[in-house]
């Protein structure tokens, strides 16, 4: 019998940093402080996995300790489809069987846009709420993640929508206003004809902006008039970790209850 509290195990593959630490499955707060190594210049499967191992020996895990791993691309159940931040030699790759070989335990992966709206949900801005939740992070391009009652609707990319002509990113993410030096209310006019369009395919019940520019939220959040609530969130440099964590347990307990002898 484990005697560690509920837990999961959540990593944040980033193209700068590999992140992790031990997440209390109750309150979503990290039970040991995180641990941060260097992503390596030759970002390979192998290179990146000696690494997650490197990392997980620093904690004390049990054996059943679910691992959720975050990765900065899409996936097709654990397949990387495109890379944009690590070695090309990812594509194609099953995270889940080539760090999980590594380092001998089941690991379960998701996109680190999804680990953030999957945390939000868990333990954020979105926690206790039902229905349609839309996280949309604003930085470089625009991640999106979508969950409806709990469940994750993996890979919506919705940053790439063609909107008026453009990708709707290259007009709305936070690095179009800072590359056009747009004043806030001139970005929130773009950003309200996103969200907008957003509200009329999905008609989400709340929307929640990530990204380093929520924190200014009050700059521009309340520049924008939608059906659904709009709010920031909460997890911010955590989300990753914390949201794979909690995807991780997720998946795990799906997997015992469709599997009760493994």
């Amino acid at each position: 019998m484990s005697t560690q509290p509920n837990i999961a195990f959540g990593i944040d593959i980033g193209g700068s940093g590999i992140k992790g630490a031990p997440v209390d499955l109750a309150t979503g707060e990290f039970t040991e402080s995180r641990v941060r190594i260097p992503t390596p210049e030759h970002s390979t499967p192998q290179a990146v996995s000696d690494v997650i191992a490197e990392l997980i020996g620093e904690f004390d895990l049990d054996d059943d300790t679910p691992i959720g791993v975050a990765f900065p691309a899409p996936l097709d159940h654990g397949v990387v489809r495109i890379v944009a931040n690590l070695d090309d030699s990812w594509v194609g790759v099953n995270i889940e069987d080539v760090i999980g070989e590594r380092i001998g335990r089941r690991v379960y992966s998701v996109n680190d846009a999804d680990a953030a709206g999957f945390g939000e949900v868990a333990y954020g801005a979105a926690r206790g709420e039902e229905g349609v939740v839309l996280l949309a992070t604003l930085g470089t391009g625009i991640g999106s993640a979508l969950i409806v009652d709990g469940t994750l609707v993996p890979n919506t990319e919705l940053g790439h929508l063609e909107l008026d002509g453009f990708d709707a990113e290259t007009r709305a993410a936070d690095s179009a206003r800072t590359r056009e030096d747009l004043d806030w209310e001139l970005w929130a006019a773009r950003l309200q004809r996103y969200f907008s369009h957003l509200e009329l395919l999905l008609s989400p019940d709340l929307i929640v902006v990530g990204g380093g520019v929520s924190k200014h939220h009050a700059q521009f959040l309340p520049l924008l008039s939608l059906r659904a609530k709009i709010i920031p969130a909460q997890l911010r440099n955590a989300a990753g970790i914390t949201g794979a964590a909690a995807y991780a347990a997720d998946r795990a307990m799906h997997d015992k209850k469709k599997f009760p002898l493994s």
